[in-house]
């Protein structure tokens, strides 16, 4: 039986708002030590493709601006690229899980993550306040690459990050929205992997944080097995578990990313399941935290 169940109504309606009270009071130390701070935010998964997780996120990020955070969010967007090109007649080639990539399929990339996914996302977030400005890797140079595998076609490696254009966003109060196209010295546009991106944009940032939306609760040393689930693993540790093969699939970019980061200046970094509402709110401003956090 609740607490608050036999208090008349009033007195509830007080209860009620007092536990938000508490919620708000417990929140503050946090808005204090992150005010100021670049947190990076891969974002992508269910929290992208699910609506309702969307707008949510969308509402979280401005919140994280208002308190005066300076949220950055990195975004991929591999189910819309294939959505689009099965539209378009043209079926999806992948070798070792990376998308083959001829000139037609860049230009696919390209408008799915620029032209639709970006939009998309500077859209929501905009509903709650005008702060989003979308970019992609080729404005202002901000994604230098180079190529990663001929048979691969236009698929890049980060080579540079120029993180000018995005220092001038935050400056302004503003939240870049960064697609995850590349290019290289010619102006060639690249596809790039979203997860190497994010941490190499947080490293080039001096991140406080860096911080990947999954699909799964976090990282395993042990997986399948569930009870294995790592609230806290220093960078040492989980290169280790990366070298040792337990690490696996679509996982390997984020923490290859994750230990580069780290090893490069970003303080800590946070593997999250996007498919919980307000997954963001509740590693940042409470007690509990969630999700695995990765420690230099």
């Amino acid at each position: 039986m609740s607490t608050f169940a036999a208090l008349p109504e009033v007195d509830r309606r007080f209860a009620t708002a007092a536990e938000k009270a508490s919620v708000l009071s417990e929140a503050l130390p946090y808005i204090r030590e992150f005010t100021g701070k670049t947190v990076v935010i891969k974002y992508g998964g269910h929290a992208m493709a699910t609506p309702d997780l969307s707008e949510l996120f969308a509402a979280d990020v401005v919140l994280m601006r208002l308190v005066g955070m300076n949220p950055v969010v990195v975004h991929g967007g591999g189910p819309q690229i294939t959505d689009l090109m099965r539209r378009l007649g043209k079926e999806p080639t992948f070798v070792d899980g990376r998308r083959v990539t001829d000139g037609e399929t860049v230009d696919i990339v390209r408008m799915a993550l620029v032209g639709k996914v970006n939009r998309e996302i500077v859209a929501a977030i905009n509903r709650h306040g005008s702060y989003a400005v979308g970019l992609s890797g080729e404005d202002a140079g901000l994604i230098r690459v180079e190529m990663r595998d001929p048979q691969l076609g236009f698929v890049g490696d980060v080579r540079a990050i120029d993180p000018t254009i995005v220092h001038r966003l935050v400056n302004e109060e503003l939240i870049p929205v960064i697609a995850t196209v590349g290019v290289d010295d010619s102006g060639q546009a690249y596809n790039v992997n979203a997860d190497t991106v994010a941490g190499a944009i947080a490293a080039a940032l001096g991140a406080e944080k860096l911080v990947y939306l999954t699909d799964v609760a976090g990282i395993y040393e042990r997986w399948p097995d569930e009870s294995s689930l790592l609230a806290r693993v220093q960078v040492d540790r989980l290169a280790e578990l990366l070298a040792s093969g337990v690490i696996r699939e679509g996982m390997i970019p984020k923490i290859e990313s994750c230990i580069s980061a780290l090893r490069n200046g970003v303080h800590r970094a946070h593997v999250l399941d996007g498919r919980l509402p307000h997954v963001l709110l509740l590693e940042f401003f409470t007690r509990e935290g969630i999700g695995t956090m990765v420690e230099r």
